[in-house]
């Protein structure tokens, strides 16, 4: 899939199957920083507002992209690149987001309940928006999904 260079809109991946001339999904490769969080969030927002998205899905995936985004950066390794890999696809107003990043010493899971920790409550909070998500993990990194607004065609979690 082609990949928007870095600071670009996204870049068209596939063709649509709908009569509508659009895609189904978008790749972007954003550098392994803070900053990125609010470049992705814009453009995955951009991108679903011109689709046929429901704005509760919209307004869950924005929320979800940015915790998998600072998850990311600040629990993983960039890929060898330098950067992480933000992929999502619509169908039938089904969002589907996926963060890839170098990987790290341990499987992205929920934090445990805590009322005073400052942070860990990202994956909790994707947990609770996603319709379903999941964890893969291969020799090059790992890659969080969730789908929201509907099930994923994905089997595992």
């Amino acid at each position: 899939m082609a990949a928007a260079p870095l600071g670009e809109r996204p870049t068209r991946s596939q063709p649509s199957s709908g009569g509508r001339g659009r895609d189904t999904s978008r790749t972007m490769r954003v550098p392994w920083r803070a900053t990125s969080v609010a470049q992705i969030r814009k453009a995955l927002v951009d991108d679903l507002e011109g689709r046929d998205v429901p704005g509760g899905v919209i307004d869950e995936a924005e929320i979800v992209v940015s915790e998998l985004v600072s998850n990311a950066i600040r629990h993983a390794r960039p890929l060898a690149d330098g950067n992480l890999r933000v992929h999502w696809k619509v169908k039938a107003g089904v969002v589907e987001v996926e963060v890839t990043d170098g990987g790290s010493d341990t499987t992205p899971r929920p934090a445990p309940r805590t009322i005073w920790a400052p942070s860990g409550r990202g994956l909790r909070i994707v947990r609770s928006l996603a319709h379903e998500w999941g964890v893969t993990e291969d020799r090059t990194g790992s890659t969080v999904w969730a789908s929201l607004g509907g099930p994923s065609r994905r089997r595992s979690h």
